[in-house]
């Protein structure tokens, strides 16, 4: 048992799940929930990536875009 909770714990069905992330992508598109996009790195530097995420160097979401 994992001591955090993840999706199955919120969800029951696979329509439920469609439902709630069609939901979620709903409010990105709408601009009703901000999705900040802090930084786009190549593949090839995912090792700094992760170097900079784990010393707080960035903020908002960190996109590995091949």
């Amino acid at each position: 048992m994992f001591p955090w909770p993840v999706g199955a714990h919120y969800v029951a069905t696979r329509v439920e799940l469609l439902a709630r992330a069609g939901a979620v992508l709903g409010w990105i598109e709408e601009r009703v929930l901000d999705i900040r996009i802090g930084g786009r790195r190549p593949p090839a530097q995912a090792a700094t990536a992760h170097t900079d995420l784990a010393s707080r160097r960035t903020t908002g979401k960190l996109l590995l875009i091949p």
